[in-house]
């Protein structure tokens, strides 16, 4: 856990998670703890580049989690995990604490940023949430960029959804049509987070308007179209100017009957609990005992900076105006 309560509010501050897991020292080789160290830090900066600027907290959030959508190390975008049936169903989330202007997809195959479509949901519809084919859809219909399905394939994705199905004695789904035959050098690099992979991004614009949003492949051989927490505005995904703004990282089904995000703003605002505070009581009490595992990071309009996490590790950076740059991996780091 981190924390930081500034003297004063600092002009900007954004603070990232690459996914909550079983994510210990012995499970991530040198190379790869460099990569994801190197990959948050990265994510973190391209979002400070937005915030210096005087952009606002949406840009600044939209542009992180394109990196991190594009980047075969997490489970978002390319690098997504496949569904039963083979196919990368991608959901995302994006809320405005401003205005409460939210926007969210679900099951999304052809959008290449599915962070990009949920805030064309929030600007461009009169709708909160679009799934499947009219997400896809609707995305055409704004100039999104669409690529074939395959090019969110890697191949370790793959070798984990044969290994579930196996072990499910579930049917195991043709290759997909176009998927690269070599595996991807950067995507072997990987760590394989279990059922905790997202990514997300909560910011702090120098207007003192805070957002958050939150992106995912969802989970390895999931079925029957399940929808986690990441884009459910209140469980994964929740801003709000009057309290603060959180992006959830875990089991999603504990995270939507916990309405983790909104929980920990309800306990901001209406009982004045600090952000740490705030993030603790839900995760590593209402979450823990509900036997539910993931993270959070949260930031307030304040400049209040927190994560908590109840996993052994989360990928995760923050960075502020006037304060260095800090990224953390496992418990033990700052």
């Amino acid at each position: 856990m981190g924390s930081t309560k500034a003297e004063a509010r600092p002009r900007w501050a954004i603070v990232v998670h690459g996914g909550a897991g079983v994510i210990e020292h012995k499970d991530l080789t040198p190379e790869q703890d460099k990569a994801y160290r190197a990959a948050m830090a990265r994510v973190a900066e391209s979002g400070a580049a937005v915030l210096r600027k005087g952009g606002s907290a949406l840009d600044a959030i939209e542009a992180a989690i394109r990196i991190m959508e594009d980047d075969p190390l997490f489970n978002a975008g390319r690098g997504a995990v496949f569904s039963a049936d083979g196919r990368n169903e991608l959901d995302a989330s994006i809320m405005d604490g401003k205005t409460l202007a939210a926007g969210a997809v679900a099951d999304v195959t052809r959008t290449r940023h599915p962070i990009s479509l949920a805030r064309a949901v929030m600007e461009h519809s009169p709708h909160v949430f679009l799934v499947g084919d009219g997400a896809d859809a609707f995305a055409r219909s704004r100039g999104l960029e669409q690529v074939d399905p395959s090019f969110f394939f890697t191949e370790r994705r793959w070798r984990s959804l044969v290994k579930a199905l196996q072990k499910e004695s579930l049917p195991i789904p043709p290759r997909p049509a176009g998927a690269p035959q070599a595996p991807e050098p950067r995507a072997a690099l990987a760590h394989d987070e279990g059922k905790h992979g997202t990514v997300g991004v909560v910011a702090l614009d120098e207007h003192g308007d805070v957002a958050a949003g939150t992106s995912t492949g969802g989970t390895t051989a999931k079925r029957w179209g399940r929808v986690g927490d990441s884009p459910i505005i209140g469980a994964g995904t929740y801003a709000s100017n009057a309290s603060c703004a959180v992006s959830a990282t875990g089991t999603g089904e504990y995270f939507i009957r916990l309405t983790v995000a909104r929980t920990i703003c309800a306990l901001v605002q209406y009982k004045g609990m600090s952000l740490q505070a705030a993030a603790d009581e839900v995760i590593q009490k209402q979450l823990t005992a509900m036997k539910g595992d993931g993270g959070v990071i949260a930031i307030a309009p304040d400049g209040q900076m927190a994560w908590s996490f109840n996993t052994p590790g989360m990928y995760r950076a923050r960075l502020a105006d006037g304060q260095p740059l800090v990224v953390g991996i496992y418990k033990d780091d700052p």
